[in-house]
């Protein structure tokens, strides 16, 4: 009893002295780890999978981008298939997010610590409270997985594979669609799924519900149920710009994507759609082959994946506020003008710092990982940045050649996933921000023991 005492106190130690987003840092990674050394076990394998490749799908997976270097239905047994579905769901939904809510169950207050790390993981508006959010977030992830249950197990009841079959189908595709996971059981992902209206629309309706951000919700909630509530800026922004890159890219690939336009009917505009909602959702499932894209299709997707959705989701991506942030500055620059304002409304300083700080490292990241790449890899420069664009932006979309990727090559797309996952600004202050002050860890550990 002693040595536990020993080691919860040297832990907490541990924990307190960490910033938020150092604290961060190490639960994403205690999740990719614990995934790992499971993943591992021979009895959850159907064939042997190398420890190299089950870090790969375990970060993939805690990361929600889809990508994979092994096939999980041919890999993996029903218990690591279970494993895998596990990581995509704690991935989506937030580090703390279930503990938290928990803690919020049992009518104990949120303390301190964790109040910080959920606002360093999501940047809320000052209209939205923390516990408000935590409880639209879980409540809106059960409802919307358990609707798309529903909806994919008529899709797949077809097939003929059984009750149990059909029911883990339809509930592995509902969590991973709505965690913009990309993750699929079937062989061929959702190619053979091209002019299904039922699936292309659940899938559809799950990645956008999830993508459009928790905030989003919760503040849709709360006008539903406050009369004096008004929709914040931030939802305004959201909304506008993710119908907008959503158009945009429904517009290219419907034109000018030749393996879509040689569809016909519904079948071209639901493939047209389906790619410009899954690059810009980041949800990563496809129902044509991007191995198969010209060049110039392949850069929209690649910006649709770059930009990415909004903040406090479960996509990826730069995110649609920095680019909105990023444009409303280069506006006032070309207009001289010395306040920086979008639609009217100014834009605060520290947001615009943040936004700016988070574009160039994002961008640089990017340059980087390319760059590292095409050192060591024997592929065309657009498929190396379009899988790195793919696994920074948590997307899950490819090309084709993870799977030939050298040992190296994995080892930097896993990186690059972890990065996507935490998010550029909160990895690099997890690296250099200062750890706390010996009043704040005092301060926080008398919170916890209260």
């Amino acid at each position: 009893m002693s040595l536990l005492k020993v080691i919860s106190g040297r832990y907490l130690r541990f924990k307190l002295g960490l910033s938020p987003q150092q604290n961060l840092f190490y639960g994403f990674l205690s999740y990719v780890v614990f995934g790992t050394l499971f993943l591992c076990i021979p009895w959850l394998q159907k064939v042997p999978v190398s420890f190299l490749d089950n870090l790969f799908v375990a970060t993939s997976a805690v990361s929600t981008t889809g990508l994979a270097t092994v096939s999980v239905i041919h890999s993996y047994n029903f218990f690591g298939q279970l494993v895998i579905l596990g990581l995509i769901q704690l991935g989506g939904i937030g580090y703390l997010t279930f503990t938290t809510f928990m803690i919020l169950s049992t009518s104990r207050k949120m303390t301190r610590w964790h109040q910080n790390i959920l606002k360093t993981e999501f940047t809320l508006p000052r209209t939205i409270q923390i516990s408000d959010f935590l409880k639209s977030v879980i409540f809106f992830t059960l409802i919307m997985e358990a609707i798309g249950t529903v909806l994919y197990y008529i899709s797949f009841n077809p097939l003929g594979l059984g009750f149990w079959q059909t029911f883990w189908n339809a509930l592995f595709h509902s969590i991973s669609a709505f965690c913009t996971a990309g993750f699929s059981l079937f062989e061929s992902g959702l190619t053979t799924y091209t002019d299904h209206l039922l699936v292309n629309s659940t899938t559809s309706f799950l990645a956008i519900a999830g993508s459009l951000g928790f905030i989003v919700v919760t503040d849709f909630v709360l006008f539903l149920k406050e009369k004096n509530h008004q929709l914040s800026f931030t939802t305004k922004i959201i909304l506008m710009g993710s119908l907008t890159l959503l158009t945009m890219g429904f517009l290219f690939f419907y034109i000018y994507e030749p393996t879509i336009s040689e569809l016909n009917g519904s079948e071209r505009i639901w493939a047209a759609f389906f790619q410009s909602m899954s690059a810009m959702t980041t949800v990563g499932f496809n129902t044509v082959d991007y191995g198969a894209f010209v060049l110039p299709m392949l850069l929209v997707t690649i910006f649709l994946m770059y930009v990415g959705a909004s903040p406090s989701g479960t996509a990826g991506g730069m995110k649609i506020t920095t680019l909105t942030a990023v444009i409303a500055i280069m506006k006032s620059r070309l207009r001289n003008h010395t306040r920086i304002t979008f639609f009217g409304r100014a834009i605060p300083y520290e947001r615009l710092y943040v936004a700016t700080s988070s574009f160039i490292f994002y961008t640089s990241i990017i340059a980087l990982g390319t760059f590292a790449l095409s050192f060591i890899e024997d592929f065309r420069f657009e498929d190396l940045l379009f899988e790195v664009a793919s696994a920074l932006g948590t997307v899950g979309l490819s090309t084709g050649i993870t799977g030939d990727l050298g040992s190296l090559g994995k080892l930097i797309i896993i990186v690059l996933m972890f990065i996507g996952r935490l998010g550029v600004l909160t990895f690099g202050l997890a690296l250099w921000a200062k750890q706390l002050q010996t009043d704040e860890k005092k301060a926080l550990r008398d919170d916890i023991a209260v």
